[in-house]
């Protein structure tokens, strides 16, 4: 079972007990047990059988520990099916709705008796909503545009979920005999932020045996449709898998075409046509003769184009530098040096300075910047000054016992409601690297969205701007920023932006973080862990900026400290 699977369990389990009600310690608890399982970079499952083990993880006691066996072991946590029985699915399809936590959720299930997303849009059209206790006309509106967005995201789910569930199953069916080759193609394969279902390839000797095995995988709930070739299933989340089993000569056109994107099939087709052949998912053909197929090097070869990586497949540039042989190397996991967004104990961490340090090295980074919460997130138990002076003075403690990284006195700063940053300037100019940031009033207008970011960018103290607009991907929009104006006065002052790898927020997105490369602005790639196994969120980071066509020239923290420390503003 797959950490991302055992962690949305847990997630799922605090969000019901919030919704009922439950002491706010105990929800917590489940939290930081799903955010220390997702974060892990041990199979979680795979410890299952050692209670002792489970327990050495962050925030997971014995209760926990337990729990997390009888899942692994069982495929359920009783308690978990039990809350299911007695909330329905669409009261956790509501908190997708920006600004509808647990409390309003429960409202409107227990005093309105809402059931669904489409029982809550009639009761706002209804204009039912407005004279709850808590909510308001302002309120009502606010789950009436946000209904499109909780519907859309109830049809996908975080890359992070779909990868391991790719990984899991094609990995599984690989043991089957007669079997050459599993891959994964799709929105999963281009790495897409989030994925609406998933797509298998295989060469096997036998179908029939294939199919069987992936119908009775643990993660398959239910068979859909079965051909000869083709099965499609569905997994536990409610996500559908299609397996096409092709023959070998087919593997690279079949690849090919089932990894898309729609609008790069087409130009790719476009230029098929030009040179007078006819590109399918069978293969290159110039009449009824297959001139390639078998790979898809030998398709994009045969259409005088190299090779493109499937994270560029949108029809966006991609062919226009191929055609000049100018694609990018892509960046790759290995060229990362160092993290500069993580926090410790001293806020809402769980680990001590000293522990992230040692496990940043184990993940090969050669310096790291702790950058515990300032005040304004008082709910992560964020630094004042005092504090803030404090904490740094215990980094510079641990920089004398760890060698072999460097380690920065950063902060995460918050930019206030009011445009003020959220310490003093006599305060940030000791710190060695901050990274300011949005957290709330997140819906002011754009022109208070903008004010707020140029005031932290034209700080000489701030070195980066992360997770840019706040969001969190189909929970939470982003505030309205203005890119234009927010990347020109980055480039002007000299101000980095962050590629934020938390598989939730993934802020920069690709399309802003391919335009800010062109304006030849730095970008950091950073975990925001929160837990010693958080640095292994860092893939999902490398794969948004491989879909902006980032190299490692492009990203600020591929550099070695000597040459990284030259960045910095002071």
């Amino acid at each position: 079972m797959q950490n991302a699977e055992i962690a949305s369990q847990f997630e799922e389990l605090a969000d019901l007990l919030e919704i009922q009600g439950a002491n706010p310690f105990r929800v917590r608890a489940y939290r930081n047990a799903a955010r220390a399982i997702l974060d892990s970079a041990e199979s979680v499952g795979a410890l299952a059988s050692d209670l002792a083990k489970l327990c050495e993880l962050p925030g997971i006691g014995e209760d926990l520990a337990k729990k997390i066996q009888t899942l692994v072991q069982t495929g359920a946590i009783p308690q978990l099916e039990e809350l299911r029985q007695q909330i329905p699915k669409g009261v956790l399809e509501m908190m997708r709705i920006p600004g509808l936590g647990p409390k309003k959720a429960a409202a409107l299930f227990h005093d309105l008796k809402i059931h669904t997303l489409e029982d809550l849009r009639k009761a706002a059209e209804a204009n039912q909503i407005a004279g709850l206790k808590g909510f308001g006309k302002k309120t009502q509106d606010t789950i009436l545009k946000g209904l499109e967005l909780a519907e859309s995201a109830g049809r996908r789910v975080y890359l992070i979920e779909a990868k391991a569930a790719a990984d899991d199953i094609a990995l599984d069916l690989q043991q089957t005999p007669g079997v050459q080759r599993v891959m994964a193609a799709g929105s999963c394969r281009r790495r897409l932020e989030t994925c609406g279902d998933l797509d298998l390839l295989a060469i096997a000797d036998d179908s029939t045996a294939v199919m069987d095995r992936l119908a009775a995988h643990r993660l398959v709930t239910g068979v859909l449709a079965r051909g000869e070739t083709k099965q499609r299933v569905r997994l536990a989340k409610g996500l559908e898998l299609d397996l096409r089993v092709v023959p070998e000569e087919s593997f690279g056109a079949a690849l090919q075409y089932f990894t898309g994107s729609k609008e790069h099939n087409v130009e790719l087709r476009r230029r098929a046509q030009e040179r007078g052949l006819k590109l399918n998912e069978y293969g290159l053909f110039r009449g009824d003769e297959r001139v390639a197929g078998r790979t898809e090097e030998e398709i994009y070869a045969a259409l005088d184009l190299p090779w493109i990586p499937p994270e560029l497949r949108e029809n966006r540039r991609e062919f226009a530098l191929a055609e000049r042989h100018a694609l990018p190397e892509l960046i790759d996991l290995a060229d990362l040096r160092g993290d500069l967004h993580m926090h410790t104990t001293a806020s809402d961490g769980a680990a001590s300075i000293e522990e992230m340090a040692e496990s940043a090295k184990t993940y090969g980074f050669e310096y790291i910047a702790i950058t515990d919460h300032s005040q304004r997130v008082s709910m992560a138990n964020g630094l004042d000054a005092h504090r803030l002076r404090t904490h740094w003075q215990e980094i510079e403690r641990v920089r004398q016992r760890v060698s072999g990284i460097e380690i920065l006195k950063g902060v995460e700063c918050d930019i206030l409601e009011d445009a003020r940053l959220d310490l003093a300037d006599d305060v940030l100019a000791e710190a060695d690297w901050v990274v300011a940031v949005l957290h709330y009033g997140l819906s002011q207008p754009r022109d208070q969205i903008m004010k707020r970011l140029l005031t932290a960018i034209r700080s000489p103290h701030v070195d980066a701007i992360g997770h840019p607009t706040g969001r969190l991907i189909g929970r939470r929009k982003g505030a309205d920023v203005d890119f234009e104006l927010l990347l020109q006065a980055a480039a002007d002052y000299g101000v980095m932006l962050e590629i934020n790898a938390h598989p939730k927020r993934l802020d920069l997105d690709d399309i802003q973080a391919a335009a800010a490369r062109d304006r030849g602005i730095p970008i950091v790639i950073n975990t925001d862990s929160h837990s010693r196994d958080g640095f292994s969120m860092m893939e999902f980071g490398v794969y948004q900026a491989r879909r902006a066509g980032l190299t490692a020239a492009d990203v600020a923290n591929t550099r070695p400290w000597p040459e990284f420390q030259k960045l910095l503003r002071r």
